[in-house]
């Protein structure tokens, strides 16, 4: 059975959020966390196996606080991820959870703006948007970031874009 690296709170949530969505009997979730009461974006990924399992979030804040949304995201990540089948109970103790806090996007020029390792990435063409985190293994460069970005939203290479960036804090 694997142990998460550490117990920020932020990834305790997350886990308990998952653990009871699947059945498992755990304490309730807190309504707040000291230092974590403004609601903001987050991204909850879980990696099994050091493999991605799961993978939502939310660039701006769609729940009334901070808990709320990290919980919702959590469970999707776990169960609604369209890359891959809902989590089982039998999967729990071997997931590793991340959190991703951003901060509010901001718009950008160009990719001169952009840096992969500090900045995350938005692309957008339309009601077509692309979202790709910060300091992400192999995606070393602008245009790889962008690239990809692009692809997840079905926008093409030459498409005009408007792209905008944004920081994380990440929690494991």
């Amino acid at each position: 059975m694997k142990e998460e690296t550490t117990n920020h709170p932020l990834v305790m949530l997350a886990r308990r959020a998952i653990e009871r969505h699947l059945g498992k009997t755990t304490p309730p979730l807190p309504s707040q966390i000291p230092g974590f009461e403004e609601p903001a974006g987050t991204f909850v990924s879980i990696k099994k196996k050091g493999q991605l399992r799961g993978c939502i979030g939310t660039i701006l804040p769609t729940a009334s606080s901070l808990v709320e949304e990290v919980a919702q995201n959590a469970v999707t990540a776990a169960t609604g991820d369209p890359r891959f089948p809902p989590m089982t109970r039998e999967e729990l103790g071997e997931i590793t959870i991340s959190v991703d806090v951003l901060t509010t996007p901001e718009p950008v020029s160009g990719p001169g703006e952009l840096d992969p390792a500090k900045y995350g990435v938005i692309v957008q063409s339309g009601h077509r948007r692309g979202v790709l985190l910060p300091d992400l293994p192999g995606v070393d460069s602008v245009e790889n970031q962008v690239a990809i970005a692009r692809e997840k939203a079905g926008i093409a290479p030459g498409e005009p874009v408007q792209l905008f960036r944004f920081e994380v804090n990440r929690y494991y």
